[in-house]
């Protein structure tokens, strides 16, 4: 306590903090130096919600991927958005996410460039992203006036390993459940020393998949990826360094396991797709196919499924990245941030997850004529030959991103001023296969729907933000500190869609969905669409240091989501959709202190948001053209919430902790006009072309309590014979509701039920003084069912599938350092 006592001291006398390495030691804690405000900090003297991990805690956590990070962020949640595909794991923070066919909301850097976002799918890049990691920072709260993209909710941020003047590297190998394998490594190469340093790692996991699909006799959900990474950095002066990261990813694998519960019986027989009698080939199914099927999925259970489609996935992104930096003077630097990236993923999916033909897209081929039959009837199903396909991703991205540093004034001034442009279009074809709403009866036989798109996105932006220490007026405001930034972003989307139907009957006749016309050639079917966005985003901000060990802060900030275009739209009306804004109040605590001498963390955030044109992805549905599709609503929203984030060290060796967060969400208005008739808030049928009210349902997207516990404990086991590590972790999410447009209770299996895991991770480092780690790890130790995503189309197409979780994961792994 003497050396906390000193620093008290000279801080109360109006003198600087410590240095962050020897303030580190203060309360006997080691912090991870963060980046959130573009710059190098304690992740305590940042004024913001930040939760940050090392690497090797993400290693302990079995952290490999984005739904690992579920239950153990304050306000965070990591879901499909209504998808049918496993890799569309988005990440929504205080309520704000990813939209169907919008930019994201909380947007995931890789070395301070944004990683591509598909179009089709929540996907942010590819596999791999998590290998060799110095650390990831997940900030919550809008970050509109520092970082490249305009976000709403946060942003996540990975940092890579860059090349040190030492030789040095490690490799991996785990080995599993499911047949687990995974190969990992990297070498660090001091070329010239202190000159050019290279760093190369890599890593490859072949795993089988955890759902049966005993249609095709295969396992969905299995994994099969390989990446890599080089990093160059180059110091051909004492005041310029220039460092080059090139990475390339690879993924092919058999697909999500979707599970059938239900048709709704009643919406499919009122559209004639079912009859209460016997079955009439080729004309119109029994209604008791129908519910064949249903107990045929409930006969097979949750790991087991029965698809009429061999779906897919394959993923192919690669990209490289430039970061320039030259020291101007003391206090001046002046960085450029240049990137391009390639991503391209192709899928099939069977939405439905029966042997029926309904809802499927891009089929790459069907089982083989005979081999299955209808549900209950015994009809043989004969299906046509699939058309070809197409990528439903195929696009480049490219940005751009200068800043001036400063630190003026003894430190007690530091900005940031720069400029970033980013640019996303096509390098080829796009487009989906969908087979839509096809009855029983024609499983096999009806034709299917083309959608050809192409999109281009640009934005441009300007940005400023200071931080000075109002010491530098008087004495008495030492240590009291003002932030405040300002951006102008302007946005350009562009694009094009081409939603049809081939006339197989008449050569070179296409049925546009869009307007109901028949057209001979297919520029006919073509919409277009331009949308032109201007927004300014603000922060301001103060916080005040009581003490080296105490921090209090304010702030306020406004962020803002561009708008699109809307491939999907099967009305006129809906093929554009508008940008969302929030407006941000926030005011926390970080505090180290001890009790009854033992080190203790906390931190605290209170926050409240005001949400405006939420863009929610829905389901539409053209009954003239009886085509599917999608469209996207605005709705506003207040939002508030507390995050609290604990540790405490009983003795030197082990740490107990966790957080907790609590959300309040609640719409304020949500209205649109109907291209349906429906039942709204009001409880009568609206119809088309009126105002439908919906304020009243429950906002999606939102874990209202999300809590987590973990205890970490080393031990040296003397005689140097290593140290033995154990890591146990529990994180919980309760209930959360997954419909932007379903009245509750009218939608099965929409509302997620609550379920928490628990993981474990025991090591044996530096056996007997070498460099080898041995250790066993465990995720979902109590292999507890749960159910991650809902596709809530009960009463659009008439059925309802659901995903399920990971089951008990296990294993062991080797790692040898040198």
């Amino acid at each position: 306590m003497l050396a906390t006592s000193a620093a008290a001291t000279a801080f109360a006398q109006g003198e600087q903090l410590p240095a962050p390495a020897a303030r580190d030691a203060v309360g006997g804690w080691q912090d991870i130096v963060v980046t959130a405000q573009r710059r190098d900090e304690r992740a305590q003297d940042v004024p913001i919600t930040i939760t940050a991990f090392s690497n090797e805690r993400m290693q302990q956590q079995g952290i490999t991927q984005a739904q690992d990070l579920q239950g153990t962020v304050p306000s965070l949640v990591v879901g499909l958005g209504n998808q049918g595909a496993r890799e569309a794991q988005s990440f929504t923070i205080r309520g704000q996410g990813a939209t169907l066919q919008a930019s994201p909301g909380v947007v995931i850097y890789m070395n301070e460039v944004p990683l591509p976002a598909a179009i089709s799918v929540n996907q942010q890049g590819g596999p791999g992203n998590f290998v060799d990691l110095e650390n990831m920072q997940v900030l919550n709260g809008p970050q509109g006036t520092l970082f490249g993209r305009n976000t709403t909710g946060g942003a996540v941020l990975l940092v890579p390993r860059k090349p040190t003047n030492e030789f040095e590297g490690y490799v991996q190998a785990k080995i599993g459940s499911y047949d687990n394998r995974e190969f990992e490594g990297a070498i660090n190469l001091p070329l010239v020393d202190d000159k050019v340093l290279l760093r190369v790692s890599g890593a490859y996991q072949d795993r089988d998949g955890f759902t049966r699909d005993i249609v095709w006799n295969k396992d969905r959900d299995d994994l099969h990826w390989y990446s890599g990474r080089v990093g160059l950095t180059l110091r051909p002066s004492e005041t310029f360094e220039n460092y080059t990261m090139v990475y390339g990813a690879y993924s092919r694998n058999n697909g999500t396991g979707q599970i059938h519960r239900g048709f709704n019986i009643a919406g499919l027989a009122a559209s004639g797709a079912c009859v209460e009698g016997p079955t009439v080939p080729g004309v119109v199914a029994s209604c008791d196919v129908y519910r064949a099927a249903d107990a045929e999925a409930e006969a097979l259970g949750p790991r087991r499924t029965a698809y009429s489609t061999d779906a897919f996935q394959k993923t192919k992104t690669w990209g490289a990245s430039n970061t320039s930096a030259l020291e101007l003077n003391d206090e001046l630097t002046l960085r450029n941030i240049v990137s391009y990236q390639h991503f391209r993923t192709s899928f099939a999916v069977d939405n439905d997850a029966t042997v029926l033909q309904l809802d499927e897209y891009d089929t790459p081929r069907f089982p083989a004529a005979g081999q299955v039959t209808l549900p209950g009837d015994g009809t043989p199903i004969n299906y046509l030959p699939p058309s070809a396909t197409t990528p439903r991703d195929n696009f480049r991205t490219i940005t751009e991103e200068l800043q001036l540093q400063g630190s003026l004034l003894d430190k007690r001034l530091i900005f940031t001023v720069g400029g970033f442009y980013f640019d996303q279009r096509p390098t080829g074809q796009q487009g989906a296969a969908v087979y839509g709403y096809c009855p029983a009866a024609f499983t096999g036989l009806c034709d299917v729907y083309r959608l050809n798109y192409a999109v281009t996105t640009k934005s441009k932006a300007l940005y400023a933000q200071s931080t000075i220490d109002l010491g530098l007026l008087t004495p008495a405001l030492q240590n009291l500190k003002i932030t405040g930034g300002f951006r102008y972003t302007w946005d350009n989307i562009s694009g094009s869609a081409n939603y049809y139907l081939p006339l197989n009957s008449t050569p070179e006749t296409f049925f546009c969905i869009g307007d109901n016309s028949v057209a001979t050639n297919l520029n006919q079917c073509q919409f277009d669409a331009n949308l032109k966005t201007r927004a300014p985003t603000w922060t301001i901000g103060a916080d005040y240091r009581f003490s080296p060990d105490l921090m209090v802060y304010v702030k306020a900030s406004r962020g803002y989501k561009a708008g699109g275009i809307n491939t999907n739209a099967v009305f006129e009306n809906t093929r554009t959709f508008q940008p969302e804004n929030v407006t941000s109040y926030e005011g926390g605590v970080k505090t180290n202190f001890t009790i009854a001498g033992m080190p203790t963390r906390l931190n605290a955030t209170y926050y409240y948001l005001d949400y405006k044109n939420i863009q929610r992805a829905a389901a539409d549905y053209n009954p003239t053209t009886v085509a599917l599709g999608a469209r996207v609503l605005g709705a506003t929203a207040r939002i508030q919430g507390v995050e609290l984030e604990a540790s405490v060290r009983p003795f030197p060796g082990l740490e107990v902790g966790g957080n907790f967060s609590y959300t309040d969400a609640k719409y304020k208005k949500y209205e649109f006009t109907a291209n349906l008739p429906m039942v709204d808030c009001s409880g009568g049928l609206i119809g088309m072309g009126q105002t439908a009210v919906l304020t009243c349902i429950p906002f999606s997207g939102v874990a209202p309590y999300i809590y987590n516990f973990h205890v970490a404990a080393e031990k040296p086991l003397g005689d140097n014979l290593g140290t033995i590590s154990i890591f146990a972790n529990y994180s919980h999410t309760s209930s959360q509701n997954t419909s932007a447009n379903d009245l509750p209770g009218s939608e099965p299996g929409e509302k997620l039920e609550p379920y928490g895991t628990l993981s474990l991770s025991v090591d044996w480092r530096k056996i007997a003084g070498s460099d080898l780690d041995l250790g066993f790890y465990a995720t979902n130790l109590t292999n507890k069912l749960y159910r991650i995503g809902n596709p809530n189309l009960y009463n659009s197409l008439n059925y309802w599938s659901t995903i399920y979780g990971q089951p008990r994961m296990y294993g062991v792994r080797a790692r040898y350092s040198f």
